[in-house]
């Protein structure tokens, strides 16, 4: 029986690029999304062709009702859950001045970007604890995507970097409360990654870049993201839980 993996904004983006690699690493997928099944049936056909049994449970992470939906959606389909992958988030509407920050943009950014995966995590790990009780040879993690936005300023989008360092604690407090379980909790931190969220700023960073923004001096992709997701859901490191994995092309090394 093959694992089962969740992944909240599967269908496009860093969320396809982890669902392809967990796909091509042997697992069952439960891709979530807010938009209509038939508008992501190109997406899960190409999971689908890499093997995947693939179950698309649509749903906003920002919602009570709509995480509940979720799960019930994947118990449904597969009966077990392996590894959750909390990938799903939006950036503000309008990247106002951290001056004309507005509490509608902030309840938008928090309950999606946050909010969100700390309760659809302690819904999981409630799940994975319950497995784990019932079987001591189950393995299952949580692998949460932030951003170098955790420690990197942005005052025009205060709001998405607090969502993000609020991730970073997630991280740390579900690793700690679950070790008696030996189940890992992993925090991936991506760096500037070519997606649909950073479309309008291309000519922006094409120019960073070349000047050495990075020391891996090119664009991060969603397949780099992937292959990290792959390889702690795989069990690739079990001593590492609540450490932060970056993927960020050198980005953040400190240089003179």
């Amino acid at each position: 029986m093959k694992p089962v993996a969740l992944i909240t904004g599967g269908s496009r983006g860093i969320g396809y690029g982890c669902a392809e690699h967990l796909a091509r690493a042997g697992f069952d997928l439960a891709i979530n999304g807010v938009r209509d099944e038939a508008q992501v049936g190109e997406p899960l056909a190409a999971l689908r062709k890499l093997g995947a049994d693939v179950a698309y449970c649509r749903g906003d992470i920002g919602s009570e009702a709509s995480r509940a939906a979720i799960l019930d959606g994947v118990r449904q389909k597969f009966g077990r859950l392996n590894v959750l992958v909390n990938n799903a988030g939006v950036a503000p509407k309008v990247r106002h001045d951290l001056l004309e920050t507005t509490e509608e943009s902030w309840d938008h950014v928090v309950d999606t970007n946050l909010k969100g995966p700390f309760f659809l995590t302690q819904a999981a790990a409630r799940w994975l604890v319950e497995q784990k009780k019932a079987d001591v040879k189950f393995h299952g993690c949580i692998i949460t995507v932030s951003s170098i936005s955790a420690t990197v300023v942005s005052v025009n989008r205060g709001e998405y970097c607090v969502s993000k360092a609020g991730l970073s604690m997630v991280t740390g407090l579900f690793a700690a409360r679950l070790g008696e379980f030996d189940l890992p909790v992993y925090e991936i931190r991506p760096g500037v990654i070519k997606t649909d969220m950073t479309s309008g700023v291309t000519s922006k960073y094409d120019k960073l870049i070349a000047e050495g923004l990075m020391v891996t001096r090119r664009w991060g992709f969603p397949d780099d993201v992937g292959r990290a997701a792959a390889a702690l859901a795989r069990g690739d490191f079990p001593y590492s839980t609540g450490q932060v994995i970056m993927v960020d092309g050198g980005m953040l090394i400190p240089r003179l």
